[in-house]
């Protein structure tokens, strides 16, 4: 069987999985979110933080809770690194430099999970577990949340209660991502994953020293990473380390896991708004949008563009030789179009063009399908921002779901969309403009393809790493925190903004005029506008790094 072959058995497969899924876990995910029984469990945490579970918020008050969650979980995991030496299970670790320590929790809080540092080498057994590790649990359950409220706001009429943030994020922690993640991890563990809590070390020697490898939690920790797509690994090499990734069948299950909840999502949408097939269309946008990069990820990879990949017969630089290079570009493909961050392969080492894909898929928005709740609520964003443009087109109101896209919403709807390039573009500029890009491996193009990636990935909370950069300086922790803190929150404030907006709306009937939102014609408006926006955005940029690299 030639390689590819077997990625194309592999992508299949894939999708299959993901489409025999996508009905009962998002109908599970549904009612999780939507019923109205509370569990011992619950109940006893409700009691705990003083929540009446009964009651709901407004868009203003929702958004305060998720600041205010979000801040006193950045200040606890900033000072849980800070004191780390004097915590059991330190491993004799020093404590994290203060910038640092303030990069990893904002990204981690931000549920980014970027690493500037070596995570075997820098935090002990107790800050990955009770610190990193619950944040992949509970920023991963915050995008969700925030889904979830913006869902309500498309069903609901006249009333400005979206939920309440603390039930939400207790329900999806408790019913959604522990249960799975649990599942997964035993999965991984079948597979070879290492699952331990030995403070012993093993020493190899490498080349006239040592290496000393200790064991940790992994399985765990790498499939609450995958399942709350956060890239945060235990291992610096991340998922290409064989104790995080052991084989071809844990590579193929670490993928399923990354998109299983984003790609289930849109069935939740449908079930809310009371309409199918408007989840059907909106996972038909995610698809397209997949598949297509995922083919040519694969295809610039397989192709070995450039002198020294045509001359060996393949690109395998920086990849794993049990993944080999179909699967790697598949992994590579997920983990950016997610908010994921989690890699198998150095993307450094891609080719040009296989390179520029991990961006675009980024600079997309990560919205085929995304995070865990941002990708839906951000192509959400965009389904808004295509029924204006056709609105405009045919001389009507726009309407979605029975709700006008007046100029308060489509303002909404546009700010959402201007945060993450202004933060890549200005970010990117200021390294050049300060000297900081002085810090890549390369120059010319390449080089400012690393820095251009660095930010792309902050700003977008991705985590992954395009590599061949230092950013474990003051400068790029700050800079990179700050682009990771407003990437994150200010489209989540919009996001509700925009929800509340529209709970508040009387129905609006369909009639002849209004634009069907299911059909294959939104469908590929939805597509278009998606692709449109991004090329007239980051054109320019991706013209001076990986395409003039491909030249």
């Amino acid at each position: 069987m030639t390689m590819t072959t077997a990625g194309v058995i592999f992508v299949l497969t894939l999708v299959a999985a993901i489409v025999v899924v996508y009905k009962p876990f998002g109908d599970y995910m549904f009612r999780a979110v939507s019923g109205t029984k509370q569990s011992r469990v619950e109940r006893g945490i409700f009691r705990l933080v003083g929540v009446n579970p009964a009651a709901e918020q407004t868009w203003g008050v929702y958004a305060r809770s998720v600041l205010a969650f979000s801040a006193i979980s950045l200040l606890f995991l900033y000072l849980f690194q800070r004191v780390q030496n004097h915590l059991w299970l330190s491993l004799g670790f020093d404590p994290v430099v203060p910038h640092g320590a303030w990069n990893t929790a904002v990204s981690f809080v931000a549920n980014t999970n970027w690493q500037s540092y070596s995570g075997e080498s820098t935090m002990g057994h107790l800050v990955q577990m009770a610190g990193l590790a619950v944040q992949n649990f509970v920023s991963s359950a915050v995008g969700i949340a925030v889904a979830v409220a913006l869902l309500r706001g498309f069903a609901r009429s006249r009333t400005g209660q979206l939920g309440n943030f603390w039930v939400d994020l207790t329900r999806i922690t408790l019913r959604i991502l522990l249960p799975v993640a649990v599942l997964g991890a035993i999965a991984l563990m079948l597979g070879g994953a290492v699952q331990n809590l030995s403070g012993g070390t093993d020493v190899t020697t490498l080349t006239g020293g040592t290496q000393t490898v200790t064991g940790g939690p992994v399985a765990s920790q790498e499939v609450i990473k995958l399942l709350g797509t956060n890239g945060g690994g235990f291992y610096n090499v991340n998922s290409a380390h064989p104790f995080e990734n052991p084989t071809s069948w844990t590579n193929w299950l670490e993928i399923f896991l990354i998109l299983l909840i984003p790609f289930s999502l849109p069935r939740v949408f449908g079930r809310m708004v009371g309409q199918n097939r408007q989840g059907y269309a909106i996972a038909a946008v995610m698809g397209i949008l997949a598949f297509a990069s995922v083919a040519l990820t694969n295809i610039f990879e397989l192709a070995g563009h450039g002198t020294v990949p045509q001359a060996v017969g393949a690109a395998m630089e920086g990849k794993e030789v049990r993944f080999d290079v179909s699967n790697s570009a598949t992994f590579a493909a997920a983990t950016t179009l997610t908010s994921t961050g989690a890699v198998n392969s150095f993307h450094d080492s891609f080719t040009s063009l296989g390179g520029m894909m991990t961006m675009v898929n980024m600079m997309l928005g990560e919205v085929a399908p995304g995070g865990t709740g941002s990708g839906l609520y951000g192509l959400l964003i965009l389904a808004v921002i295509t029924v204006f443009v056709a609105g405009l087109m045919v001389g009507r109101t726009p309407e979605y779901l029975g709700k006008k896209i007046g100029s308060r919403e489509i303002k909404f709807a546009s700010l959402y969309f201007l945060v993450t390039p202004i933060l890549v573009l200005v970010g990117t500029a200021a390294a050049f403009a300060t000297g900081n890009n002085s810090t890549a491996l390369n120059v010319g193009p390449h080089g400012l393809s690393e820095v251009l990636y660095a930010f792309t990935s902050a700003s977008n909370n991705n985590g992954s790493a395009f590599g061949g950069i230092t950013v474990n300086t003051t400068w790029w922790d700050t800079a990179l925190g700050l682009c990771m803190l407003l990437g994150r929150f200010l489209p989540i404030i919009f996001v509700l903004a925009l929800a509340g907006s529209l709970a508040r709306q009387a129905p609006t009937p369909a009639s002849e005029g209004t634009l069907p939102t299911h059909r294959p014609l939104f469908i590929g408006m939805v597509v278009g506008v998606t692709v449109v926006l991004v090329a007239l955005t980051f054109l320019p940029a991706l013209a001076l790094g990986p395409l003039a690299e491909g030249l």
